[in-house]
């Protein structure tokens, strides 16, 4: 099936609900899918749901929020409170299967009996890792971009014919996929990670990500973007940041930015599809 195929059969699905409510972040797959809705079935008959949370970087839901306004689309935030309960906290490999389903279970109970709730599931996440997706089926949770069978490339070549300005954002992670499976996960981590991925965001890095193993934090960046950070100014600056934000001690991983890199430790057995 061809690229423009798979995009009306994306707005055939969508053209099949009267309203739909969409979890949206700001990321490229919820924000290509908040977009083709607002399209198809106009602003009225849409709704985002953003969860508020300590797992998200501040500047995401900035995004996010910036989105919606430049679309017309109401949004509603939610406070998801993943944070209190006690299976996410133990970070197991299940964690994400945990968080979704407490995330969604929120966003259903807001959702009308009318409405459907869309999630922006695509093709590749069947190929990964990803205990999210079984919250997403057992509740009965709608993926039309996984539906119209759209990978990830495939979204970003659509969201640039739109003029999207997140063709080419970076992958969304929760903070939470900083931690190695089996560390409990704090507020005050969160935070710390936070203010450490913030200040590489601002230094212009494209790829990155603070991977926290207790003091020390696993700096991630793209393999082309390795060499800034053996810039002495550059280095020293980012040495004071990570300090001053509480890590003893600060590393380069020398294979550079790669997606889910804490699951690379699991066993073959943990990492088939949930």
């Amino acid at each position: 099936m061809s690229l423009e195929q798979k995009y009306l059969q994306l707005q055939k699905l969508l053209s099949e609900f009267k309203s739909v409510v969409i979890a949206f972040s700001g990321g490229v797959d919820s924000t290509l899918l908040l977009k083709v809705a607002c399209d198809t079935l106009g602003v009225d008959q849409v709704l985002a749901l953003t969860a508020r949370s300590p797992i998200f970087p501040s500047y995401e839901l900035d995004q996010s929020e910036q989105l919606a306004r430049e679309f017309g689309v109401r949004q509603h935030f939610i406070e998801s409170g993943e944070i209190q309960l006690p299976d996410f906290v133990e970070n197991s490999p299940q964690r994400c299967y945990y968080c979704k389903q407490n995330m969604l279970n929120l966003f259903l109970q807001i959702t009308s009996s009318t409405d459907i709730l869309l999630d922006g599931s695509n093709l590749d996440d069947q190929n990964d890792f990803r205990p999210g997706r079984k919250a997403v089926t057992t509740l009965g949770i709608r993926s039309p971009l996984l539906e119209a069978k759209l990978g990830k490339d495939e979204i970003r070549v659509l969201s640039r014919r739109l003029h999207l300005s997140t063709w080419n954002k970076q992958p969304f992670a929760c903070l939470a996929t900083r931690f190695p499976y089996g560390t409990s996960i704090t507020i005050k981590q969160l935070q710390q990670v936070d203010k450490c991925e913030e200040w590489l965001r601002l230094q212009g890095f494209s790829a990155y990500r603070v991977r926290c193993h207790d003091q020390l934090a696993r700096i991630e960046v793209g393999a082309d973007e390795i060499s800034r950070l053996l810039d002495s100014t550059l280095r020293d600056k980012l040495l004071k940041t990570f300090k001053d934000n509480g890590f003893d001690y600060v590393t380069l991983d020398l294979q550079g930015y790669r997606s889910g890199s804490m699951n690379e430790v699991l066993p073959a057995t943990n990492t088939l599809k949930s």
